[in-house]
């Protein structure tokens, strides 16, 4: 049974804080340290990219992704500590709920049509 059957998402104050776009972003945001290019990667625009960070950063206490501008040096983005905390706390509900719910999961999958 594969956790991705399963989209958990947690919301805070009207937004989604973490859901598995961002977790996403954040996973392409580490693999290329620049949102631009994490952006390029899931074929979506810089500015929404930007938009999912600054939710992520808004709702949560701690810093999840730091960024400095572009210019003639360059920017680019880290995932913090927390971040990549999150990440790993995240994977662990999908798989947690995975298998909590196997038999249910089962049911559910094996009753689904054939395409």
């Amino acid at each position: 049974m594969s956790p991705t059957l399963l989209k958990i998402r947690i919301n805070h104050e009207g937004n989604t804080a973490l859901g598995p776009g961002k977790i996403e972003l954040l996973q392409m945001i580490e693999q290329h340290g620049s949102i631009s290019a994490a952006a390029k990667q899931m074929q979506m625009s810089y500015r929404r990219a930007w938009e999912l960070v600054d939710v992520m950063n808004r709702c949560f206490d701690q810093t999840v992704v730091l960024s400095s501008a572009g210019g003639t040096h360059g920017g680019g983005a880290q995932v913090t500590a927390f971040g990549k905390s999150l990440i790993e706390a995240y994977q662990q509900i999908l798989q947690k709920s995975a298998q909590a719910a196997v038999d249910e999961l089962d049911l559910i999958t094996r009753h689904l049509k054939k395409t």
